[in-house]
């Protein structure tokens, strides 16, 4: 018997118990979110740093980028917390367009905002699932400058562009100050001078700076697609 206060290692078959059991939950969190953004038509996701705050000029561009794709027939979807993400459910709000958000149970930074529609918030404990949401629900990637988060999502969409496991979506940066290094780096070290990418991996990713250069983007890519937004 464990002494009150004594913490104790948990043996092998009550991990594999618990991992059992675990099953169920994440099989759970699928089945609602499948089932929830099965209903909401043509969205485009909305990625960037918790910690931005309302006076930060990429706050403003953030709800000016997010209410420009709502506008022309777009939902918004965003991880659901504060900061970029707040901002993108602002801007879809503002327009009146479909705002949708994922949240995830993390112990800072992360609680919901207040422009999420009442009936497009869903609630995860795991970062895989929610993942799997925006992928599969989504028509393309807007990323504001962020951070380890933000850098998880970005490259996982391009790692299942480049690996086919996932149809073709545009992927636009926001902010040439922020993601300009980044990307040159791409080009420059894995691209040109380790050939660890080819150049076609990077054919889809944008950098832009403006709203309305978003809007080109999007536009462009699914005129040729053939892809009808929420009008």
């Amino acid at each position: 018997m464990a002494i009150h206060g004594e913490t104790r290692t948990k043996g092998w078959n009550e991990i594999k118990t618990n991992d059992s059991w675990a099953i169920f939950k994440i099989i759970g969190e699928f089945v609602s979110g499948f089932e929830k953004m099965s209903q909401i038509g043509p969205c485009v996701s909305v990625f960037g740093s918790a910690r931005t705050k309302t006076n930060d000029p990429y706050y403003q561009l953030a709800v000016d980028v997010s209410q420009k794709i709502a506008e022309n027939g777009y939902g918004v979807i965003t991880g659901g917390g504060p900061g970029i993400m707040e901002a993108g459910n602002k801007g879809a709000h503002l327009a009146g367009g479909t705002s949708v958000g994922l949240n995830i149970d993390l112990p800072f930074e992360q609680h919901d905002n207040p422009y999420i529609d009442s009936d497009k918030s869903l609630d995860f404990d795991y970062f895989f699932v929610r993942k799997v949401m925006f992928v599969k629900y989504s028509q393309g990637f807007v990323v504001m400058p962020g951070g380890f988060g933000t850098l998880d999502e970005l490259f996982e969409a391009i790692t299942l562009i480049q690996t086919h496991k996932i149809q073709k979506f545009p992927i636009i940066l926001v902010g040439t100050d922020f993601w300009s290094g980044l990307l040159d780096w791409v080009k420059t070290t894995l691209l040109g001078k380790f050939g660890n990418i080819s150049a076609k991996d990077i054919d889809l990713i944008h950098l832009v700076d403006t709203p309305d250069e978003v809007i080109e983007v999007l536009n462009n890519f699914y005129e040729k697609y053939e892809l009808s937004p929420n009008f």
